[in-house]
């Protein structure tokens, strides 16, 4: 069966692999919803709507119709696809790979199908996002040496050991890039002579000065509202003002990642230990992370270069490989 398209509708990002041409989109996953007499209208989508986050009226709502990997709202799900299939001239009755979270329920998938069914799709494949990943970085996931790999998500983060051409066992956890974003403005608000800034700016701390290093000294001004009194502020955030809360994510997911190991068989977690963990997914490459994974990771590991497009570039040499794609879909 001949696959034209891979699709990940990511917490963060969708991503559009088109076999032979490569990469066709990337956009953030967000709906702009403003609220009428007449009913809900569609005011933008992916980029154009990123650019209103905390930049509108109560009217309306900027959100991701996909939460944790599970299609929330399918009838914005739909609006959001058709979207950026117009932008690739998505071909109709094309059989598309769709990469998915490793936990979905069965019904969960089934929200998967009906959605790329009814955009017109033809035969449509779910895959883990991990074991695209693995593909992505040189691994071969249909041998009897397992591998495992931790991918850190915009809202999910994967950790799942693979053999076989299918997961041994996985865990999902629902943390991620986002729910750091999150994070981040809380702990600020929080602080002495707190500051309220929106998610966007919080991202923006978290990619420019974000760090898991000791003694970290990068800093960065932002502007907001004062905590205690609404009153429009500057303030100079440093690297240290939010270590705490990477830490508190990455503790988590380390202890993911150990107790993950030891419930494994002798045979199966001495394979991981000689092999190591692969980190990937966009976070993993948070300033300070091998550092840290040093000090508190008892395992080898190693982080990807290309993580943030890692498991589409393991799918898009799936889209090549026929053969291979059929005996993981299997």
């Amino acid at each position: 069966m001949h696959y034209k398209y891979a699709i990940e509708i990511g917490g963060a990002f969708t991503t559009i692999f088109s076999k032979g041409q490569g990469f066709v989109l990337k956009e953030p996953t967000l709906v702009a919803v403003e609220t009428t007499v007449e009913g809900y209208k569609i005011k933008a989508v992916g980029e154009e709507a990123k650019k209103l986050v905390w930049k509108t009226q109560d009217e309306v709502e900027v959100f991701n119709p996909i939460a944790n990997g599970v299609i929330e709202n399918f009838e914005y799900a739909e609006v959001l696809l058709s979207d950026f299939f117009k932008k690739i001239k998505f071909k109709r009755s094309s059989n598309v790979l769709v990469l998915i979270p490793s936990g979905l329920r069965e019904e969960e998938k089934a929200l998967y199908f009906s959605l790329f069914e009814k955009l017109g799709c033809n035969e449509v494949s779910l895959l883990p996002t991990v074991i695209c990943s693995l593909v992505g970085y040189g691994v071969n996931v249909l041998s009897s040496k397992a591998s495992m790999v931790v991918d850190i998500g915009g809202a999910t983060t994967d950790i799942a050991v693979v053999n076989l051409g299918s997961i041994f066992k996985g865990v999902t956890l629902g943390i991620g890039g986002k729910g750091m974003d999150i994070a981040i403005s809380n702990a600020l608000a929080i602080a002495k002579d707190g500051i309220l800034i929106g998610l966007p700016t919080a991202e923006k701390v978290k990619n420019e000065i974000g760090s898991l290093y000791k003694n970290d000294k990068l800093n960065l001004e932002v502007m907001g509202m004062d905590s205690a009194t609404f009153v429009p502020k500057t303030k100079i955030i440093s690297s240290g003002d939010i270590k705490h809360v990477l830490e508190a994510y990455m503790d988590e997911i380390v202890r993911t990642i150990n107790v993950t190991i030891n419930t494994l068989p002798p045979e199966i977690s001495a394979d991981i230990i000689k092999s190591g963990v692969i980190f990937t997914g966009g976070v993993s490459q948070l300033t300070g992370l091998e550092e840290y994974l040093k000090n508190n990771l008892s395992y080898n590991f190693v982080i990807s270069d290309d993580a943030a497009n890692l498991a589409m570039v393991g799918a898009g040499r799936l889209l090549n490989d026929e053969a291979m794609l059929q005996k993981v879909l299997a």
